[in-house]
């Protein structure tokens, strides 16, 4: 995706991404990195998602991820993707709460999530963000670092 086309204004080789544009990218993608934080411990894991009304739902087995979001619910998820031309990445910042109640779960079973691995994966877990960030990048040859200046 283009900068102007997530912005609405060219804006130079990097261009800040409003929140459509944020939650667009991230419903074009199904692969992501959740990062949690337990004490002095940060862990970084691959999941593949979903986007479900302005959230981010994941499946995932009994497990480090699920013990350290019972102990703290704050994540970040990270998506990003390129191609020769372009670049982007949205980072959600919020909280991590595994779907309890029976109505949720239907409801998740509805929205086509499927693990990516022969595994069995019984919890759902959906990430309410606090916060979106999102950059474009428009890819091209590094400027000359040695020759003349504008100032």
């Amino acid at each position: 995706m283009s900068e102007s086309e997530t912005t609405g204004a060219d804006q130079g080789p990097v261009a800040m991404l409003d929140d459509d544009g944020c939650w667009e990218l991230l419903g074009r993608q199904q692969l992501g990195r959740l990062v949690t934080h337990v004490g002095d411990v940060l862990d970084i894991f691959p999941v593949n998602y979903v986007v479900d009304d302005r959230t981010v739902l994941f499946r995932t087995g009994e497990g480090s991820k699920l013990f350290e979001l019972s102990i703290n619910d704050e994540v970040l998820f990270e998506v990003d993707d390129h191609s020769d031309a372009d670049a982007w990445s949205v980072v959600v910042r919020g909280h991590a709460s595994r779907l309890e109640s029976a109505a949720e779960v239907e409801r998740a079973d509805g929205l086509a999530l499927t693990p990516w691995i022969p595994t069995l994966k019984y919890n759902y877990v959906r990430i309410t963000p606090t916060s979106l960030s999102g950059r474009a990048f428009r890819r091209g040859v590094e400027p000359d670092r040695y020759g003349i200046q504008q100032y």
